[in-house]
């Protein structure tokens, strides 16, 4: 086998490699800058030798491999891939082919290169009837139960809709909801997503439909296909699904040459920054569709578009040191510490290296110099190693085998990538954590307590589990006083004087009157997050009902699967555990569902309602009346949203959006009214 036969084989094999980890297991290994330039390289490899083409190469494939978690369908027509450039030098090779091809004047329509995960919706006689993933180009994953959750996809057309019709875009996830999702996954000890579009990705491929709803996903639409469709052009053509129910893309302009093109990717390489939702680049296509057929497709993608890709600000800096972190639930997250370096407007020192997995495939050494970016992520990451600044003697950072904090050996759970400290109940940063847990806002909400003053009462050996909070006393409390460092190495005081020694106090007797459902899920119990909370409080009533019930009855329980379950009944089992719990009531804290958790009427049953703004009541309390009399909750506006409860300062994006989908705003007081109470 000759040199560039090897050298194919190669790419080939790596490049197949982390299309799996991209599509099947969505946990990319490297960024898209470098995938592409990986391919790229294949591409012109294959060009210059063609009789070494594989038939396995990964440039004979239009996508990633079909999962086999859902019907599979065939698509209607290909769903081929974009040529994708960093160059301005391509994008000018681009506009010279086409002009050639067309020997006359040409129109271009400049979009937003959505950052999610490519989606094809077959509406037949104008009802959605199927949504399949792009999956090999020709065949697909069947979603279309997970996709008629997303408000912003229709579910009917309306006007002079054809019998048969192709509507194609991409599912993303806003960075509100990614947000949200990722607070959520890290309150019930889970792995947070690395960025939006696997989040959207993993969210499609979730067996139960209702748990896709909560995940605020948006549809972006991108293309129109059928036979006879209305007008000649592409912008024209979306304009037209506009009509008939489509949000039209919130960013499209015409322009006839490639300065306007520049121009076009010049803005909104620096307006992206503003946009709610993630991407990560610019599609530009030919508009007319008698020009398009006549530039034409190779068997991946299309002659007529193209898409420019934004390279996302990385930076190479030494790696100082690897500290181990543990974290409430015992899972040990290895964080590097770096030469502080400039990115993206803020100084970067530290970033997390996730796992030991992590380390092992990037292949991590002392001394390394690391990429970092930022790009459209909302945190910085580590993205691959500087192997060329790499020392010959550089030795595989090694990751730890025993507890940092308290010496217990460390133990993983087969299917997870976590490695964890088991001695939950006797390791520093866990019992910090759970107490810090204990005390959060969604919890016991004692904001009279905080980290720092929970850090000073473990060091004095005043707290060790959350029932010895309610054993403090004024004594006890008053004049103790900590020395505290922040990162920066600024030093202040921390003091227990009279009035916060007295709020403190204050804040735990009224903890007292926090609702079962909120105790419960103050307990820190691993896997059980707000909403389980909730249900297993409802479904239940009792701790004591929780704690006797059976694997089978809690899998009952919507949202509880068996690892669930199994938790709960670990945690029950543990005899320290059951003597808190039973101090935690002999304080006075409420185990069972009082009145006011039950439901107290069905007169907002069927409505959706977010709420936004300052009320004359804390937000939480105007929630929880929403549940108690049959609403929902949600956390963004889509056409779905019944009404939107606004108090003073609600923010202007809301409203603005609100008022562009037609849903009702009300007040606080027209609110009460609805209910009868004024």
């Amino acid at each position: 086998m000759s040199d560039i036969q090897q050298e194919i084989a190669r790419l080939s094999e790596e490049i197949n490699r982390h299309n799996y980890y991209y599509y099947m297991l969505d946990d990319p290994k490297i960024s898209d800058y470098d995938f592409d330039q990986l391919l790229q390289k294949l591409i012109d490899l294959e060009r210059q030798y063609p009789e070494y083409v594989r038939p396995d190469s990964p440039t004979q494939r239009v996508g990633g491999a079909v999962t086999k978690q859902f019907a599979s369908a065939a698509h209607i027509y290909p769903m081929l891939s974009l040529g994708n450039t960093y160059s301005e030098g391509d994008l000018l090779e681009f506009d010279t082919r086409v002009r050639g091809l067309l020997n006359g004047p040409v129109e271009y329509v400049c979009e937003l290169k959505y950052d999610g995960v490519a989606i094809s919706l077959i509406y037949e006689h104008g009802v959605l009837v199927r949504a399949v993933t792009r999956g090999d180009g020709t065949r697909g994953d069947v979603v279309t139960a997970n996709v008629k959750t997303i408000g912003s996809v229709p579910l009917s057309l309306t006007g002079d809709y054809p019998d048969l019709l192709e509507a194609r875009g991409e599912i993303i996830m806003p960075y509100d909801s990614f947000n949200t999702l990722n607070a959520d996954r890290e309150e019930i000890g889970e792995q947070p997503f690395a960025n939006p579009r696997n989040a959207a990705s993993g969210s499609l491929k979730l067996q139960n439909s209702a748990d896709v709803a909560k995940r605020g996903l948006s549809f972006k639409l991108y293309y129109a296909l059928g036979e006879n469709l209305p007008e000649n052009n592409h912008f024209a053509r979306l304009r037209k699904l506009h009509e008939w129910g489509f949000r039209f893309p919130d960013v499209m302009e015409k322009v006839t040459d490639l300065s306007g093109v520049m121009d076009f990717i010049r803005v909104w390489d620096e307006k992206r920054k503003e946009l709610p939702y993630p991407i990560d680049g610019i599609v530009i296509k030919v508009n007319d569709f008698a020009q398009q057929q006549q530039v034409g497709s190779t068997a991946k993608s299309p002659r007529w578009a193209i898409a420019y890709k934004f390279k996302a600000e990385r930076v190479s800096t030494p790696l100082l040191s690897v500290d181990f972190q543990v974290g409430r639930t015992g899972i040990i997250t290895p964080v590097a510490n770096l030469k502080p370096v400039s990115l993206a407007g803020t100084v970067v020192k530290r970033a997390t290296l996730n796992n030991r997995d992590f380390i092992r495939d990037m292949d991590i050494r002392e001394g390394d110099c690391l990429f970092v970016e930022k790009g459209g992520e909302i945190i910085p990451k580590i993205v691959g190693v500087d192997v060329e600044r790499r020392q010959p003697d550089a030795v595989p950072v090694h990751f730890v085998t025993v507890c940092p904090v308290c010496g217990t050996p460390l133990q993983q759970n087969e299917g997870e990538a976590g490695v964890f400290c088991p001695n939950e109940l006797h390791c520093a940063p866990q019992i910090r954590g759970k107490l810090e847990h204990f005390i959060a806002r969604k919890a016991m909400n004692i904001d009279s307590l905080g980290e720092g003053k929970i850090e000073v009462l473990y060091a004095q050996g005043l707290v060790s589990n959350a029932a010895d909070l309610y054993d403090l006393t004024y004594d006890r409390l008053f004049g103790l006083e900590k020395v505290m460092e922040d990162e920066n190495g600024k030093t202040k005081t921390l003091s227990f004087k009279e009035k916060t020694t007295i709020n403190i106090l204050k804040g735990l007797e009224q903890s007292k009157s926090v609702p079962f459902e909120r105790v419960l899920y103050a307990l820190g119990i691993r896997f059980v997050g707000e909403v389980t909370a909730k249900k297993l409080a409802r479904r239940f009533k009792t701790i004591d009902a929780i704690a006797n019930a059976t694997k089978e009855e809690l899998v009952e329980v919507e949202d509880v699967g068996e690892r669930v379950a199994e938790s709960i009944i670990q945690y029950f089992n543990n005899t320290e555990n059951l003597e808190m719990v039973m101090r935690l009531k002999a304080a006075g804290l409420r185990f069972e569902m009082g009145e006011e958790s039950r439901a107290a009427s069905d007169r907002l049953a069927g409505m959706s309602i977010i709420v936004s703004g300052v009320f004359s009541v804390p937000r939480d309390e105007i929630k929880l009346i929403i549940e108690q009399n049959g609403g929902k909750n949600v956390s963004s506006i889509s056409k779905n949203t019944t009404y939107v409860l606004a108090g003073d300062k609600m923010g202007p994006e809301k409203r603005k959006k609100a008022e562009a989908l037609g849903i009702p705003i009300i007040s606080e007081e027209e609110f009460m009214e609805m209910l009868g109470e004024r």
